[in-house]
């Protein structure tokens, strides 16, 4: 936006985006190298944490024809970076928007490539579409990608399926859900640990 100050240094760190009085900072990748950062910065300062998930890829390699790739994110892959801080919607100074993007990811040959990634490397990632954005200011934002249709006991099998969700999502959810004082773990069992909501869980 006009006015904005890019790269702007503020004691030992460097914020991406100054707007007035709020500080904007965007992160692609793991939220847990942002603590010190968020540390020095919440509670002076209102910040916007702007995370980028792709719903959609397509990979562009020399002589191939652009194809789409299986892989496919959604809002809820920002479970993925809050393991490494959980808590961090807890703080009120504290904006996430994650932004759900089409990209195109442009690949090379590299024989040093993981055998994982198909002896290929990515060289760049262009924007394709902005789908849409999610806006996150709190702990009961957070709360609206829980299923409605919880019973009172549940474990992660049944929040995955009523979130449409995998097993491995549905795990990390309740890792952030339980010391955010959204879930309490009430027992285990062979399908794993159970929970219940709390007060905090609904507004």
């Amino acid at each position: 936006m006009p006015g904005d100050d890019f790269e702007v240094p503020l004691g030992r760190f460097v914020i991406d985006i100054r707007r007035d009085d709020l500080l904007i900072e965007i992160q692609t990748s793991s939220f847990g190298s942002m603590g010190k950062k968020f540390d020095h910065l919440l509670g002076d300062y209102k910040v916007l944490l702007v995370h980028p998930v792709a719903v959609r890829t397509w990979l562009a390699k020399p002589d191939v024809p652009v194809r789409k790739s299986p892989k496919k994110g959604s809002v809820y892959s920002i479970f993925d970076e809050l393991v490494s801080l959980p808590t961090l919607l807890d703080h009120p100074d504290l904006t996430l928007d994650v932004v759900l993007v089409e990209v195109t990811k442009h690949q090379v040959v590299d024989p040093k490539a993981r055998r994982g990634r198909g002896g290929h490397r990515t060289v760049d990632r262009e924007l394709r579409e902005i789908v849409g954005v999610e806006r996150f200011r709190t702990v009961d934002d957070l709360c609206r990608l829980l299923p409605d249709d919880l019973p009172d006991e549940f474990t992660t099998a049944d929040i995955a399926k009523g979130a449409g969700v995998d097993r491995s999502t549905a795990q990390k959810m309740a890792y952030c859900f339980r010391p955010l004082g959204v879930f309490e773990q009430t027992g285990h069992t062979k399908a794993g640990y159970t929970y219940r909501l709390t007060n905090r869980s609904r507004s």
